[in-house]
């Protein structure tokens, strides 16, 4: 008879009561896979469970409770006892990332984070292993299946961003509260986590600029058709001068981008660097079987040692203007010179314009322009002066374009 490998958990939500139902379904495969026979040994929970305990009685830890505090206190409590910890944090490791490294590295175990992020899509591994010898030049990434699939019902149905949003809610993609979803904030503790491991550099999540979902329009989407474009929620994270830029907004896509087909809950993420041009690696982002099934992956990854998150060896100083496409909204009346001045303002900051739609007449006309790359601050700059002209009826909106071809 296989030696049992005791497995803890804490945390028995979603994620976790679908871990605990999967790692029992596939305990025979575990085992002829490592020669270990894996089973739970304990449960924490708000009303049951023993910490103390359940570590006493465990060969690892697996941590989906979420949350800040008390999942810091155990999962370095956890690995001091000698326990190597799974766990699908994103917060946790994007606030906390390198001081959980560093506990790793010290007392010799394995800190394994694949469902933190992109549920089951394996950019943590990829980055650790099968492109850790490449120098990754940029990442883009969409990183949160709830603010996708919103998009996604947007674009194909017309719907508005609530009514998409209720849909996602009803189907079980968004949470009660989608807060972090939709601000962007859960897709920024992605991309810190990625970027730390692509650019072998400490990022902490207040160090992610980041902007949500929730003012985009169904008219936004109608334009993008207009001209050829796809609305996703992007994060991006990229070598910029000698610095790192990493952010998180929403971005038009050209049909050629390889984020540009992702829908859905659907998560995916590009890897560019010289020595491999481009690697995309797509696949569900979100639910608790999906996460469940990264969280075992990582629990058998851990039985078959060593693994480990190197110091890291960079310190990039943090880029936060760069270069950017803009599609530009302005609700203007319908007059002479209204074009002219306009280009005129945005040429002032060396903007220029690629295309241009405009739809009605009169009280109701409107200007959409997409505007070739240009550092943001000359772009905001330009809309700042244009917001001050007459005949602009609204608050002047703003979207990023993601302008390139991939071929």
């Amino acid at each position: 008879m296989a030696d049992l490998f005791r497995v803890g958990l804490l945390g028995h939500g979603t994620v976790g009561a679908a871990f605990a139902t999967l790692l029992e379904d596939r305990a025979d495969a575990v085992e002829a896979i490592t020669g270990l026979r894996p089973e739970l040994s304990g449960v924490l929970t708000r009303s049951r469970g023993d910490f103390e305990d359940i570590v006493e009685r465990s060969d690892l830890i697996v941590e989906v409770m979420g949350g800040l505090d008390p999942a810091r206190d155990y999962v370095l409590r956890a690995m001091a006892a000698g326990r190597h910890v799974v766990t699908a944090n994103k917060q946790l490791l994007s606030t906390h990332g390198e001081e959980l490294w560093a506990a790793a590295r010290e007392h010799d175990v394995q800190l394994r984070f694949e469902a933190a992020v992109a549920g089951v899509v394996p950019v943590i591994r990829v980055l650790q292993e099968s492109l850790a010898g490449a120098h990754v030049d940029r990442l883009h990434g969409i990183v949160n299946g709830t603010t996708n699939f919103i998009l996604t019902q947007m674009a194909e149905t017309g719907a508005s961003y609530a009514d998409a949003l209720a849909e996602a809610q009803r189907l079980g993609y968004a949470e009660a509260d989608p807060s972090d979803d939709v601000n962007g904030r859960d897709a920024a503790a992605k991309m810190a986590i990625l970027a730390r491991l692509a650019f072998n550099t400490p990022v902490h999540i207040d160090q992610v600029r980041y902007e949500g979902i929730e003012h985009l329009t169904a008219d936004d989407m109608a334009y993008a058709r207009d001209l050829g474009l796809g609305l996703k929620l992007i994060g991006t994270a990229e070598r910029i001068d000698g610095g790192l830029s990493v952010r998180v907004h929403p971005a038009f896509l050209y049909g050629a981008h390889p984020l540009a087909s992702v829908s859905g809950p659907f998560n995916a993420v590009t890897i560019e660097s010289e020595a491999i041009t481009e690697v995309t690696l797509s696949g569900p982002g979100a639910g608790g079987p999906q996460t469940a099934s990264a969280v075992l992956g990582d629990v058998i990854s851990a039985m078959i040692p060593p693994a480990s998150t190197p110091p890291a060896t960079d310190s990039l100083e943090i880029v936060t203007d760069v270069e950017s496409g803009f599609y530009l909204h302005l609700e203007v009346a319908d007059r002479p010179g209204v074009l002219a001045q306009i280009a005129q303002l945005l040429g002032l900051q060396g903007a220029s314009v690629k295309s241009v739609v405009q739809k009605g007449l009169g009280e109701n006309a409107r200007l959409v322009m997409v505007v070739h790359p240009l550092l943001e601050s000359r772009f905001f700059a330009a809309v700042d002066l244009i917001a001050g002209l007459d005949f602009i009826r609204a608050k002047p909106r703003a979207i990023r374009v993601i302008d390139e071809q991939f071929t």
